[in-house]
């Protein structure tokens, strides 16, 4: 079979549109089960966002997966989906292709390869299942009537007993991410939870942006990032426009604009005992070369320029280390913004999962419709929860559309 197929046939059990994670998986699982399956998809090829994802190694999911990873209006909605279709689930269809991988820090499995090579897993998947496949199809009107859907497309018209919606989140518009999922959710009376972009640096402005200016490219192994309700230990890069790194990105997701941000530059010790240490082993050494100990060098010299002034450290009161060491475990920064969807890896929002199933993904206002994948209010947290999710809502309702 052709890898795309232009088909002339019109009439399908399930019309799948977005041609996605979550869009593959929903199609490869309905054509399992011997359902006659149409995958649409506006761009020229399939699985974009995996091509791109991971650094081009697609990190395609993740050892340690639980419904805490994620975050929703609806906290208890991923359940069902998360526990039926699993992490060992995909890797066991990874090993099937003899895909190598391997594990980075905290569960996260990566190709060792190209992620082209979980496209065509995909890919060669549908084609087994007898999924037929359209890219390049833009979508002009989308109606249900009493059989089922009618899909207008620059192709044609199809018509299927039940229609998938795939369509992704906000995130990335230069790859063709458009609100087109939420819109055809309203249509059908579904409400949209407010959407944000998540996973995403953060910028700063005015004496934030100036105090740390000059530190582009510096990174800490190990931060803390804590916003009142959520804290993580990981990476931090310094940007020329603000703070990135995974405690970033993994912390923007539940940041709430114009709301202030904790980073524990030093999340691994107390830095107390050990500044009160160096004061009595080291008094003679400047306070900004005894951080350089622990912090990049040029990040303990502007904390010291700016903040704790620098000189010998035997020359500071314990009460004023004390207090040093308090504020590089909590230091308090307000972001002005994020980099917004364009460099978002997912958005935060989206159709509300209390009119669906949370065992089919199916629409309890209209039989036969399903929302799968991004485009739902359930967002993972960085290093392969997202992927996981869209295998296991797209096998959802493959299983059952």
């Amino acid at each position: 079979m052709p890898r795309w197929v232009l088909t002339t046939e019109t009439k399908f059990d399930v019309i799948i549109i977005g041609a996605g994670a979550a869009g593959l998986m929903s199609a490869l699982t309905a054509g399992k089960r011997g359902r006659h399956v149409l995958l649409l998809d506006h761009a020229k090829r399939i699985g974009k966002k995996i091509l791109m994802s991971g650094g081009g190694h697609c990190n395609f999911t993740n050892h340690d997966v639980t419904p805490q990873n994620y975050l929703s209006n609806n906290p208890h909605f991923a359940k069902s989906a998360l526990a039926r279709y699993t992490p060992a689930d995909f890797i066991s269809l990874v090993e099937k292709y003899r895909i190598p991988y391997h594990e980075k820090e905290l569960g996260q499995l990566f190709c060792d390869g190209s992620s082209k090579q979980i496209v065509a897993l995909l890919e060669h998947e549908c084609t087994l299942s007898g999924v037929r496949i359209r890219n390049d199809c833009q979508i002009t009107e989308v109606a249900h009537h009493s059989t089922g859907f009618r899909v207008a497309t620059s192709l044609g018209d199809f018509t299927g007993t039940s229609l998938i919606i795939a369509t992704g989140g906000l995130s990335i518009p230069t790859m063709g991410a458009s609100g087109f999922g939420y819109q055809l959710a309203r249509q059908f009376g579904h409400s949209i939870q407010p959407t944000r972009p998540g996973l995403v640096p953060m910028t700063l402005s005015g004496t934030h942006l100036e105090y740390f200016a000059g530190l582009s490219g510096v990174s800490l192994h190990t931060a803390e990032t804590a916003t009142a309700k959520r804290r993580f230990r990981a990476g931090l890069l310094f940007t020329h426009r603000g703070l990135s790194g995974p405690s970033i990105l993994q912390i923007s997701s539940y940041w709430l604009s114009g709301t202030p941000l904790s980073v524990n530059f030093l999340p691994e010790e107390s830095a107390e005992p050990w500044l009160l240490a160096a004061k009595k082993t080291h008094s003679q050494i400047e306070l900004k070369n005894v951080l350089a100990e622990r912090l990049p060098k040029s990040l303990a010299h502007r904390l010291c320029e700016q903040s704790f002034s620098s000189r010998a450290i035997g020359s500071y009161s314990d009460k004023a280390l004390t207090q040093i060491a308090a504020q590089l475990h909590a230091w308090p920064i307000i972001p002005s913004g994020t980099e917004g969807y364009r460099k978002a890896e997912v958005t935060v929002g989206g159709v509300d999962t209390h009119d669906l199933s949370s065992t089919t993904m199916e629409s309890k206002r209209i039989p036969g419709l399903y929302f799968v994948g991004e485009v739902l209010d359930v967002t993972g947290w960085l290093g392969g929860y997202n992927f996981q999710w869209a295998w296991a809502s797209g096998y959802a309702a493959g299983q059952h559309a």
